[in-house]
């Protein structure tokens, strides 16, 4: 008698973590963990001892009830975010979840290329501590998040701002110095398109940043960058990050003058096999823009239409001892 022909298994989606960047920030984002979990204590613990004497005000800010009014500033809102997504990356890969692809927005791609050991959690901190004492020098501004497609939106565009993120198809964030900003909410409120400002004090993604970087480039210093072993996606280029250019330290400082293209990046991700996405950071703020993508909503379950897991899987998540 005949074997019964095996039952078909649908192909094992792989696995994409995502990251979040600025404008996830919150109360205690996370903090539920801090004491609870060995990997995610220690993680954060290690972060705050190595800001020095800033460490202190970082984990007061972050644990207190009510947030310092600076919590959205660059000094409070990057070191933490990152923080708390490489702790909540390290943590959900020590518990024996193995990423296939790594995807961050903003600073969290710093934090997925640090899980992808482009370079070592200690000179990802290192980075940022550097990271804001160059961008403070920026003009004052911020970003808004605006329900309309990129081309809806350019038309109500005045001088001085400029698309900075592409989220989803009809979700773009707008980045300006503070007083154009106003200006073209004020023009968007006026023609009923719905909008809000970003928690963001600074206009990250917009060219005012390149100037910001060229004139103290020299405060940086370059640590050593390795090509990713784990896949890496990067929502400035649109697809799977090439090593020469992980390993390029032009293309990390030049990333908050650069637009963010999440939705774009997303939906070219999806495009060639099932995947599943798991948000590694303190909200629910990427899942949200991935619901709204074409090919999630295709989707009857959570596994998507993505990338190939092309390299090794992560064995030391952050480089930490």
């Amino acid at each position: 008698m005949d074997a019964p022909a095996p039952y078909p298994c649908s192909p094992r989606p792989a696995v994409v973590l995502t990251f979040p960047g600025q404008g996830a920030q919150h109360s205690r984002m996370a903090a539920g963990l801090y004491g609870v979990s060995k990997s995610f204590t220690s993680t954060m613990d290690h972060a705050f001892d190595a800001f020095g004497p800033a460490g202190r005000t970082l984990r007061e800010g972050w644990l207190a009830a009510t947030p310092p009014t600076a919590f959205d500033d660059i000094s409070y809102a990057q070191p933490l975010l990152y923080a708390v997504n490489c702790a909540m990356g390290a943590m959900l890969i020590e518990s024996g979840l193995r990423p296939d692809v790594l995807l961050g927005h903003s600073v969290g791609e710093v934090a997925a290329a640090t899980l992808a050991g482009v370079f070592s959690f200690d000179c990802g901190l290192r980075y940022l501590s550097e990271y804001i004492g160059v961008y403070r020098h920026a003009p004052r501004g911020g970003m808004l998040a605006v329900a309309a497609s990129p081309k809806e939106v350019e038309a109500h565009l005045v001088p001085g701002v400029v698309i900075g993120a592409v989220n989803a198809p009809r979700q773009v964030l707008l980045s300006a110095p503070k007083e154009p900003l106003a200006d073209v909410e004020a023009a968007l409120r006026d023609a009923g398109i719905t909008c809000s400002r970003a928690r963001a004090l600074q206009p990250f993604h917009h060219p005012v940043m390149r100037d910001v970087v060229t004139a103290h480039a020299g405060s940086l210093t370059r640590p050593p960058l390795h090509p990713p072993h784990t896949t890496l996606y990067s929502a400035y280029t649109g697809q799977e990050l090439a090593d020469e250019l992980a390993t390029d330290w032009q293309f990390w400082t030049g990333q908050p003058a650069e637009p963010v293209l999440f939705g774009p990046t997303l939906e070219y991700l999806l495009s060639s096999g099932p995947h599943l996405l798991i948000e590694a950071g303190p909200g629910q703020s990427l899942t949200a823009l991935a619901r709204r993508t074409p090919a999630v909503r295709r989707q009857p379950s959570p596994c998507c239409q993505p990338a190939r897991a092309g390299r090794t899987p992560i064995s030391h998540p952050c480089g930490l001892p």
